[in-house]
């Protein structure tokens, strides 16, 4: 028996990478998906390649009408949302001395800003519909700790892991289970553009610091993003109900707690 039968989930960030496997375990577990993202035309593309249990919708989670605009689109096609994945994310490095406001800026408007009021204009639905939803934030383990040239990509995720715990501790009086995932290396398009990062500042040769990150994981290799579907899926259905504001570490072993 699939375990997400009958639900609807919104999965922000969905159009690609991690988001869009997300959208393909939900449905291959009998649920419903809004692929989410600001990039409406690759959203389409990844909700028709699905199939018809994904629709597309627009959404820009730094502006407010936009996230309201898109949780009202996915309650009208999709009639309820009973999960929310608060994917989408961006990732930036720079030494201390080099960071800009404006870079700050939009790595909070998106990493943390974004997951708390999409959330809590979901949260408003479900608490309206007395829907015993579930919500995934996607921390990660640089919020677990700081690095020398992440400093405000770890900043935003170790905000993001403690927004988890006050919105966990806050929506289950209506219900509302919130939790999060935070992932170590994940192999694919993100970690092109990191790599790209340290290549800059490290003076490394490109593919060199994905190689060495690749090698420290303690199981021997980069994750997938298919190795954290199986999280996604558990923290969305009712064996997960009991577990309240915590933040999962799925990393092949990189870090303990």
């Amino acid at each position: 028996m699939t375990r997400l039968a009958g639900k609807s989930a919104l999965i922000t960030g969905a159009a690609r990478g991690i988001g869009l496997a997300f959208a393909k375990a939900y449905v291959r577990e009998g649920a419903r998906v809004a692929i989410a993202d600001i990039d409406f035309a690759r959203a389409k593309s990844a909700a028709t390649e699905i199939g018809t249990s994904a629709v597309a919708v627009k959404m820009d989670v730094t502006d407010q009408a936009s996230i309201d605009a898109g949780v009202a689109s996915t309650i009208g096609a999709l009639g309820q949302i009973d999960i929310l994945i608060n994917n989408a994310a961006i990732f930036s490095a720079a030494p201390i001395a080099e960071i800009t406001r404006a870079d700050y800026t939009r790595v909070f408007d998106i990493n943390v800003s974004g997951p708390l009021f999409t959330t809590q204009a979901v949260a408003r639905h479900m608490i309206e519909r007395g829907i015993n939803g579930h919500v995934i934030n996607m921390a990660s383990q640089a919020g677990r700790r700081g690095e020398s040239l992440v400093a405000v990509y770890c900043a935003s995720k170790a905000a993001l892991i403690s927004l988890t715990q006050s919105m966990g501790l806050n929506l289950i009086q209506h219900g509302i289970n919130v939790n999060a995932i935070a992932p170590g290396v994940v192999e694919g398009e993100h970690w092109d553009n990191v790599d790209a990062f340290f290549a800059k500042y490290e003076n490394k040769a490109p593919g060199q610091k994905k190689t060495e990150v690749g090698n420290a994981v303690p199981f021997g290799r980069m994750g997938t993003a298919q190795d954290l579907t199986g999280m996604a899926v558990f923290l969305a259905s009712n064996d997960a109900n009991y577990v309240v504001a915590q933040t999962y570490n799925v990393d092949g072993g990189s870090w303990m707690s």
